[in-house]
């Protein structure tokens, strides 16, 4: 099986949609430049940036990073939640300090745990 690297899959992206590097850069307010040191996978976008990306593009973060084979976005992580049956003290905590935020902080800390996970998986990866 061959895994596509984030640079392959951004560089896909931006061609099925018809942009130039130059328009993709335009639409992430970066240089055309960073663009194409991301899609040759000179140089990894950081956690707010991966966002971008993934709003841009449209498609998901979790597919960005490799967690995820469907690239397709999904607005509501809720039923992911629902479907967990027991949860251990640490994580009930972590749920119970997570309804303390707003629906937009919610989202901000689901992808810096998505990035944590990312850099950890890299970390393995060596």
């Amino acid at each position: 099986m061959i895994t596509l690297t984030l640079g392959n899959k951004l560089k896909a992206l931006r061609e099925q949609r018809g942009w130039t590097q130059t328009l993709a850069a335009s639409r992430l307010g970066i240089s055309s430049q960073v663009v194409s040191n991301y899609e040759r996978d000179y140089r990894s976008p950081d956690k707010e940036m991966l966002s971008r990306i993934a709003k841009v593009y449209n498609c998901s973060l979790d597919w960005l990073l490799g967690i995820s084979d469907d690239p397709e976005r999904i607005e509501d992580n809720a039923s992911v939640v629902e479907k967990k049956k027991s949860t251990s003290e640490f994580e009930s905590l972590f749920f119970y300090e997570l309804e303390k935020l707003s629906e937009e902080d919610k989202q901000k800390a689901l992808e810096h745990v998505r990035y944590l996970r990312y850099l950890a998986e890299q970390e393995n990866r060596k």
